[in-house]
């Protein structure tokens, strides 16, 4: 994953459901595929407040590299995946995550 500052990136304002959808996908495959589903996983919920994102419950812990805390999954207007996660200083930090290291796990 390479994290981005977030003046470099620019969101899109809306999703559709089509791109919501995908992104629910990209981030089930991302994840590992749970056996219990993405919904009961890693439960998501479809926000536009300053930009559109599929953002997870505030008391959803799923952690990252054991110190990032998953927060939202959008895309750019370039159409690239990226997440939104808070780190140990609970700092937002942005990430691109590429097909690569989606088909990779």
């Amino acid at each position: 994953m390479k994290t981005v500052p977030i003046n470099k990136l620019s969101f899109k304002k809306k999703l559709s459901m089509i791109e919501q959808y995908s992104i629910k996908d990209f981030l089930f495959k991302w994840v590992g595929m749970p056996t219990e589903g993405l919904d009961e996983f890693l439960p998501l919920e479809y926000t536009d407040s300053v930009f559109a994102k599929m953002e997870a419950a505030q008391e959803t812990a799923f952690l990252i590299n054991e110190e990032e805390r998953f927060r939202y999954a959008t895309l750019t207007e370039d159409n690239q995946f990226v997440i939104g996660v808070l780190d140990s200083n609970k700092e937002l930090k942005h990430k691109i995550i590429s097909l690569d290291e989606v088909l990779s796990r």
